[in-house]
């Protein structure tokens, strides 16, 4: 199984949350792989950025110590986002979306909004 964090179930991982369920955290377990888009790395730092975030160690440390994959933002990845409908505006869960569908990859969510794409979904 291929699977995509999203951003915040990524910072979860890092500070092992009880919000990632137990079924989350299996798939994270036994995927084949997961991915870390680079995108989250930028939502991340706009939030820290703005005080709306801290975190004990960078992003990259937790993609590395966990064994995850960082996952850049290609040109496909920008062309598949032109053909997403508008049901959700928020630019990071839109490039998200695109990289799940042009990878193939199951995105491991809390937010809802995923639902009206279509992508599969490991909920938190």
């Amino acid at each position: 199984m291929r699977l995509l964090l999203d951003t915040h179930v990524a910072l979860w991982c890092q500070s092992d949350d009880r919000r990632l369920g137990r079924d989350a955290r299996r798939a994270i377990e036994t995927a084949d792989i997961v991915w870390v888009s680079s995108v989250t790395g930028c939502e991340a730092a706009i939030k820290i950025a703005s005080g709306r975030l801290r975190i004990r160690e960078p992003l990259g440390v937790l993609v590395i110590a966990d064994d995850f994959t960082e996952l850049p933002v290609t040109l496909k990845h920008a062309e598949e986002i032109e053909r997403l409908p508008l049901h959700h505006r928020d630019p990071f869960d839109r490039i998200l979306i695109a990289q799940a569908r042009v990878e193939g990859a199951t995105i491991v969510t809390h937010n809802r909004a995923f639902e009206a794409y279509g992508v599969p979904v490991i909920w938190t």
